[in-house]
């Protein structure tokens, strides 16, 4: 069960936004559920638990600095094809997929910048 009910970024470019997270979400199983609204998508697996959406205020959308969004990825190979769509998708490597041993033993992940900025990860715990 998740900690979270959800979690939402900004964009400034609501199409390119969901082109990149269908892909680079896509390849962790987690889907767009149908757009409630011409400025926001919502994805999940089972219920919508991260949302991308034009800032409500008319601002500029930003991005936190030190933030990181993590997602959970079923094996390694999940890990490499979200890194993969990322990248195919506009996304900047901000960490190529490999161990990561500082988070235990078995942790392997990845990280990338969406195209507003936002920093993102896949990890899985398994070998």
């Amino acid at each position: 069960m998740t900690i979270f009910n959800h979690v939402v970024v900004g964009t400034d470019d609501i199409e390119k936004s969901r082109a990149f997270y269908d892909a680079t979400l896509g390849a962790l199983g987690i889907q767009r559920v149908p757009d409630f609204s011409p400025t926001a998508s919502m994805y999940g697996k089972d219920v919508p638990e991260f949302m991308i959406t034009l800032p409500i205020n008319g601002e500029p959308a930003t991005h936190a600095n030190g933030g990181t969004i993590g997602f959970r990825a079923d094996g390694r190979a999940a890990v490499d094809a979200f890194h993969a769509a990322a990248l195919d998708q506009g996304g900047r490597c901000e960490g190529a997929p490999g161990p990561r041993t500082n988070a235990g033993p078995t942790a392997y992940g990845a990280y990338v910048r969406d195209p507003d900025g936002n920093k993102l990860c896949a990890y899985c715990f398994v070998e």
